[in-house]
């Protein structure tokens, strides 16, 4: 149109952009200091943390106010999720996040989110697991495992028989259903603690394991 004039330059940002988001160093809501005479193990097992991912996860400096509680918390954990079973550690770290999601538990979202993208080399299953794990492509085998423990975390008192025969159908034996139970039993615990305290995650899981599998990088 004669006499129109050409727009240049960028629109102008409307609406007003979110603050980064900054977390590290805070722990929980609770005033809660580690206490300063944990036991030689747990002071090992920090150190080990430090030399095997380079932190301390948070969680457990949230227990370390009380060091029984902190090695109950520690013991538990590595029984469950590290300790040999007809499970694999992915398989565990898939049912800590289902299980997370429903409870919408910040700080397990995030950990074991970075935990199944680790394992698993797939960020897109990371977050499937944490957003509907109905989205993604699973086995008979994952899908009776996870229907299994959002069941038993949305409505424990409806488990029957029925729901521990699907889990026998998928070919899981009576002690991998005594596992999938405790882990999904442990991490509704867990979830409600973190939840109840603000337990903050370290700001490192948010970054790991993003990279797509296969593509080149900028």
């Amino acid at each position: 149109m004669a006499g129109a004039k050409t727009r240049t330059g960028t629109r102008p940002e409307v609406g007003e952009r979110p603050a980064p988001q900054e977390t590290e160093g805070t722990v929980m809501a609770l005033d809660l200091p580690p206490s300063p005479d944990l036991s030689p193990e747990m002071q090992a097992y920090f150190d080990k943390c430090r030399e095997k991912i380079g932190f301390v996860p948070n969680v457990l400096l949230a227990y370390a106010h009380d060091s029984a509680k902190l090695e109950a918390f520690a013991t538990l954990y590595n029984d469950l999720m590290l300790a040999p079973s007809g499970l694999s550690k992915l398989e565990r770290e898939m049912i800590a996040v289902a299980v997370s999601s429903v409870n919408r538990c910040y700080y397990c979202l995030t950990a074991h989110g970075a935990a199944v993208r680790g394992l698993s080399g797939d960020p897109v299953l990371g977050e499937m697991m944490a957003m509907n794990y109905r989205a993604a492509d699973l086995s008979r085998r994952h899908r009776a495992m996870l229907d299994f423990a959002v069941a038993l975390t949305e409505a424990p008192w409806t488990i029957e028989e029925e729901d521990r025969e699907a889990l026998r159908d998928a070919g899981f034996s009576e002690r991998d259903l005594w596992d999938i139970a405790a882990v999904a039993s442990f991490f509704n615990m867990s979830n409600r603690m973190a939840s109840a305290v603000d337990m903050r995650p370290n700001r490192t899981y948010h970054g790991e394991a993003r990279a797509l599998p296969g593509l080149d990088e900028a």
